[in-house]
């Protein structure tokens, strides 16, 4: 943790990062003018598959946003459940929007609001660094902020951690059910033994799932209607729809902006024509794209409400895939883990 911030961090300024590499996927993919980078690519790929390996070994401590949030959480406590459950959504919604910007030549937003990266480099503007300096103080108590409310790449790496060949246990042999290591977890990642659990009857059971899948093609039409009524907003990210935006509202008042952006279009020669014809081919690919990103949002929560409503038995505790951070921190409290060391 300590040399990924001091190297990826504060050496290499935080650039380029897996985090920031989603966006050069996506514009690669939608865009052929753009040739992605190896750099980018591998910082992309390499993760996921480590992911696919060993489980979130990145988040543990390669990541330098990660790191430098797991050195300052000195004194962690666990927030309701419930409100974790509604700042999860965050990611996803970040996720879709950062591949819909990008993929549309629009913005980096991932790496616009970096929070960190104003901090390694040290020229930040001061809502950022002030945003980034908040961050760390809450991480003092609420563990990695960031990577739990907000990264985008966590929910890439969440989803390939479900599917790993291996992943840590908490005690190297049989669990007593002691409940200390679900005490100790920061994150609320690890998963109850069901032994104690009251048994629930089947025909709840099969409401209750029947309901929940039903919601799922609910909210997926429902988003994507949402996001597809709102692409012209969305467009408004692009500077070349701002611009024609603008010229169009100088035209219709008769009054001439100063703007700079204004200036150097009029300087430029290009035509008005060309500008509006940009403007359109744009606003043509956010009607296209925000539906995709709406039923990306709304299959992502349907299908997450959904797994809360599946009940599986298990007669130990162990973490989940796809939340654990790999942090060990259960080692530290699993009474079974010292029995060995000290036979030892």
């Amino acid at each position: 943790a300590v040399f990924s911030v001091a190297y990826f961090g504060f050496f290499r300024e935080g650039c380029i990062c897996s985090v920031g590499s989603v966006q050069n996927v996506a514009l690669a993919l939608f865009n052929d003018a753009y040739a992605i980078p190896l750099s980018a690519l591998l910082f992309f790929l390499i993760p996921l598959v480590f992911d696919l390996l060993y489980v979130r070994q990145f988040c543990a401590g390669a990541c330098p946003m990660g790191a430098i949030q797991e050195l300052s959480g000195l004194y962690p406590v666990k927030i309701p459940r419930s409100i974790e459950a509604v700042l999860s959504t965050i990611p996803y919604l970040y996720l879709a929007l950062a591949i819909l910007f990008a993929a549309t030549d629009s913005q980096f937003i991932i790496c616009k609001y970096d929070p960190y990266v104003g901090i390694f480099r040290l020229n930040a503007p001061s809502t950022m660094l002030v945003f980034g300096g908040l961050l760390l103080v809450a991480g003092i108590f609420v563990n990695r902020p960031y990577c739990r409310f907000f990264c985008p790449y966590g929910v890439l790496l969440n989803w390939f951690s479900r599917f790993s060949g291996k992943h840590l246990t908490i005690t190297p042999d049989n669990c007593i059910n002691c409940k200390l290591c679900e005490n100790s977890c920061p994150y609320n990642a690890i998963l109850p033994s069901t032994i104690d659990a009251p048994k629930e009857e089947n025909y709840k059971s099969r409401k209750r799932y029947i309901i929940f899948l039903f919601l799922i093609p609910v909210f997926a039409v429902g988003m994507t209607f949402l996001l597809k009524s709102f692409s012209d907003e969305l467009a408004t990210v692009h500077r070349d729809v701002r611009l024609a935006r603008e010229i169009r509202k100088e035209i219709e008042s008769g009054i001439q902006a100063a703007s700079q952006r204004s200036i150097t279009f009029k300087e430029s020669g290009e035509t008005v024509n060309d500008l509006y014809g940009r403007e359109e081919y744009i606003l043509s690919m956010y009607s296209k794209g925000a539906p995709w990103a709406g039923a990306f949002l709304g299959l992502s929560l349907g299908i997450a409400l959904f797994s809360l409503t599946i009940r599986r038995e298990r007669d130990e505790y162990i973490p989940h895939r796809g939340k654990c951070y790999s942090c060990a921190r259960c080692f530290e409290y699993c009474p079974v883990h010292y029995e060995k060391i000290n036979l030892k």
